[in-house]
């Protein structure tokens, strides 16, 4: 069975068009595109035949299935392993907020997620929340309900094939808030509770969970020393 997988795919702006025709090719359901900026060394890259020009960075949601369709096309038509072409990786999702949430992200595909036994033994997830532009403080105190800490926002919009369209009454496209939220693995299920039953779909903020294992960590001794 196909599992889940969150996908980043980072580029040199100026191909952003091109990243994005193949995610739209590849019918992923739900992607965001954010800004950034390259900051390794000269050396580091002029060995990767890089410069420190602003990248666009794809954030989308698949199935491996569809992954490996993508990572195909970005392979043969945008040729992402040569020097210069860019970086693009997975990570598996561990659960996602809600079936409304699981029919945005898989575009009502029938998708059934299974069990992901390799995935409970982490002792820390990262919390993803998608929402309308100017919302995230609704998101953030509704994590704070169930005992979150602080998050981090980003500011994203929708692209992609689907992207002029709404699915279930939300806009696929337009200016998005990513609210990214650490907490410990036993957090989680009250958090994104939390933020689904007070600005989930049916909110003004309109807000899509879901969660990432996270492996390892560094900076949250403090917070969780203020916890127990």
């Amino acid at each position: 069975m196909s599992s889940l997988v969150f996908c980043v795919a980072i580029t040199g702006r100026d191909r952003f068009s091109e990243t994005a025709g193949i995610f739209g090719a590849g019918n992923t359901p739900f992607s965001l595109v954010s800004l950034g900026r390259g900051t390794a060394s000269n050396e580091r890259l002029d060995m990767l035949g890089m410069d420190d020009h602003e990248r666009a960075i794809m954030l989308s949601v698949m199935t491996e299935d569809i992954w490996h369709s993508v990572k195909r096309s970005l392979q043969r038509d945008f040729n992402i392993d040569a020097p210069g072409g860019g970086i693009a990786f997975t990570v598996p999702l561990s659960s996602v907020g809600g079936k409304t949430s699981l029919r945005i992200l898989t575009k009502d595909s029938g998708f059934v997620k299974g069990d992901e036994e390799e995935l409970k033994n982490t002792e820390h997830e990262l919390i993803i929340a998608v929402c309308e532009q100017g919302y995230s403080e609704m998101v953030m105190d509704a994590a704070k309900k169930a005992d979150a800490g602080g998050g981090t926002i980003i500011r994203a919009r929708g692209t992609g094939v689907h992207s002029s369209e709404k699915f279930l009454g939300i806009s696929l496209a337009g200016e998005k808030d990513m609210i990214f939220i650490v907490c410990k693995t036993e957090k989680k299920n009250d958090i994104m509770t939390s933020v689904i039953k007070e600005a989930g779909p049916d909110s003004r903020a309109k807000a899509i969970v879901f969660s990432l294992p996270v492996t390892d960590t560094a900076g949250l001794r403090l917070i969780e020393a203020q916890e127990d």
